[in-house]
């Protein structure tokens, strides 16, 4: 756990929430992936600045390629507001988790919208790491500063690819891309401690190779249920038999 932090107001508390996101490894991740999302956005003929509008409101680089992907493959907006919603539904379980750290006496409904909003892997994974050494008082300005510090970041690097979208190599461009669910698997490696942790983080990468090469429909769907209902199902029996 990083030392405990002070800050003399919510200005302070921000403004170090948006330094801690710069000084991340998450800003090169997102300024990676956000120059292959400007290069995509540019090939499939949407401007910049609606880039820049979809990162504010979906901020979700998953769910921005599906965006992208359906309206620039002329599908229905119904379709593509459903696909959007049903990859945004993942990062329910984060806003759960995060939530019980940022609550404090006389915290109100509104002063969580934002951090509701926000939430996105790179976000909740500093968040987990840093706000138990924030004041709790501060911790809600902390993580709007930290959120603000990344999807500023996105946005910016996101016209930077879309002007060098002429230069990039498509496969490079693609590799851009999965910079985000790259850094979210070793940070999870990283800090998964239970063994019932490790094994739905190892069952999961297995079952997805394998629905996916088979062309299994809602692939990360099975995946997520199936992984880790086999790792509690495992950590239950290893209680039972202790």
């Amino acid at each position: 756990m990083p030392p405990p932090a002070t800050f003399s107001s919510s200005t302070a508390a921000f403004l170090g929430g948006m330094k801690s996101a710069l000084a991340s490894v998450f800003f090169l991740v997102l300024a990676g992936t956000y120059i292959g999302m400007g290069a995509l956005a540019h090939d499939f003929g949407f401007s910049p600045w609606w880039l820049a509008l979809s990162t504010v409101l979906v901020w979700a680089a998953p769910a921005q390629v599906i965006l992208i992907s359906a309206l620039g493959a002329d599908s229905a907006l119904i379709e593509a507001a459903i696909a959007v919603t049903l990859s945004a539904i993942r990062l329910f379980p984060m806003v759960v988790a995060l939530l019980p750290l940022l609550r404090g006496e006389g915290t109100r409904l509104r002063d969580l919208l934002l951090p509701t909003h926000f939430t996105s892997v790179s976000m909740w994974v500093e968040s987990i790491r840093l706000l138990p050494g924030v004041p709790r008082e501060r911790r809600i300005a902390f993580c709007n500063g930290l959120a603000v510090g990344y999807m500023s970041t996105a946005a910016s690097f996101g016209f930077v690819g879309y002007y060098l979208a002429a230069e990039l190599p498509p496969l490079f461009a693609g590799a851009l891309l999965f910079l985000t669910p790259l850094s979210f698997l070793l940070s999870t490696a990283r800090n998964a401690k239970a063994m019932m942790d490790k094994l739905a983080l190892v069952l999961g990468l297995l079952l997805g190779t394998i629905l996916t090469a088979t062309n299994v429909q809602l692939d990360l769907l099975w995946t997520g249920i199936g992984g880790g209902t086999l790792a509690y199902i495992v950590h239950r029996l290893r209680e039972a038999a202790a």
